[in-house]
């Protein structure tokens, strides 16, 4: 069975309950992982902006969703990132993975989150009272990534 596949980029907020909600269907659900990122304070932080090239973006999340419906066996996958300027705390993102089993589930939203930080395109800037600067995938970001391909590859 082809899994329910939820992509949305948005700068609205989004309601966690609710996106639950609309995967949880049918009686082979075993389990809903769900994660959802905020934004973290840091010294002297505003804001953080983030941009992205629409229709592009979305895309990209279809593949990563994709990717990971051709390693688990899911029943479900919501992927939400939001846009625009967020504040220290709001919700960013949201990645919900539904199967008939919880290792599936959370195996396949680690995945999906660790393409996520270094594979979709989204463009970050961090604005403190000087400005803002752009902000790069971190190292240990790349590695996390890299961990699945040398899973897969074998």
């Amino acid at each position: 069975m082809d899994a329910q596949v939820r992509i949305s980029v948005q700068e609205a907020d989004f309601d966690l309950t609710a996106e639950y909600a609309a995967l949880r269907h049918g009686e082979q659900i075993g389990a809903i992982v769900s994660f959802c990122g905020l934004v973290r304070g840091w010294d002297g932080g505003v804001a953080m902006r983030l941009e992205h090239y629409p229709g592009m973006t979305e895309r990209a999340l279809l593949q990563i969703a994709h990717q990971a419906q051709a390693r688990w066996p899911l029943t479900g996958i919501t992927i939400i990132h939001r846009v625009g300027e967020l504040h220290p705390g709001a919700q960013i993102v949201l990645v919900l993975t539904a199967s008939a089993h919880r290792r599936a589930a959370y195996q396949a939203n680690e995945f999906i989150m660790d393409y996520l930080k270094t594979e979709a395109p989204f463009w970050k800037q961090e604005v403190d009272a000087t400005g803002g600067h752009w902000v790069d995938a971190r190292e240990t970001d790349q590695r996390a990534r890299q961990r699945w391909e040398a899973e897969y590859d074998g």
